[in-house]
């Protein structure tokens, strides 16, 4: 009776052991995965300067110690963008409480998106203050940025209509970029959801 009342025990008090070595060990298996996992480099972000829909002066600089989903719109636009500002909007509750992840959406249309229009447009979004931040400029600055610095299509057709890419971007806490995610493919987006905590847990704190 005594011996089973032992066994009993041991094996009471043994289960929360066996699941947290369990835990652990798992925690230390992934780790050492994602550490060994190489997402490529596209180049880095260029120096930039650009303002806020708060008003507030934002460079490359401050793309540093944060990873950054940036995305390209302009909230007069019919098509994909209000598609996109929905998805960014989920990526923002995904990442809501993770201070190392923010968002970035930059206006392909800055003569009509003044940093007045992007406030109401983010309210529309319900964007969180010093979560998701939408940047406006002058023409040439965006241009060369979208262009030069993200390697993304801009321009304006023969219709006048604005043309601009319809991809996420992923840029590491270096002010680098890597990672294009097609924004209407639902498993590009889960593999931006995934890539983007990868390099959030590389943030040092």
């Amino acid at each position: 009776m005594k011996d089973r009342k032992q066994i009993l025990l041991l094996t009471i008090f043994g289960i929360p052991f066996t699941l947290g070595m369990f835990i652990v060990g798992y925690w230390y298996l992934t780790t050492r995965i994602e550490k060994k996992i190489l997402l490529p480099s596209f180049g880095a972000v260029p120096e930039f300067r650009l303002t806020s829909q708060d008003g507030v002066a934002l460079s490359r600089e401050s793309l540093l110690g944060k990873v950054t989903i940036a995305d390209f719109i302009f909230t007069e636009c019919a098509g994909a963008c209000p598609l996109m500002s929905a998805k960014m909007k989920e990526l923002q509750e995904t990442f809501r409480l993770d201070p190392r992840t923010r968002l970035f959406s930059f206006s392909v249309d800055p003569e009509t998106d003044t940093p007045d229009v992007l406030r109401q447009y983010a309210r529309q979004y319900d964007a969180v203050p010093g979560k998701w931040f939408f940047l406006t400029g002058e023409r040439k600055a965006i241009d060369r940025l979208t262009r030069e610095g993200f390697h993304l299509a801009t321009g304006v057709d023969a219709d006048s209509a604005i043309i601009h890419s319809q991809k996420f971007v992923l840029i590491d806490h270096h002010a680098t970029i890597r990672g294009y995610y097609d924004s209407d493919d639902s498993d590009a987006v889960n593999n931006l959801v995934r890539d983007a905590r990868i390099l959030s847990r590389r943030v040092e704190p």
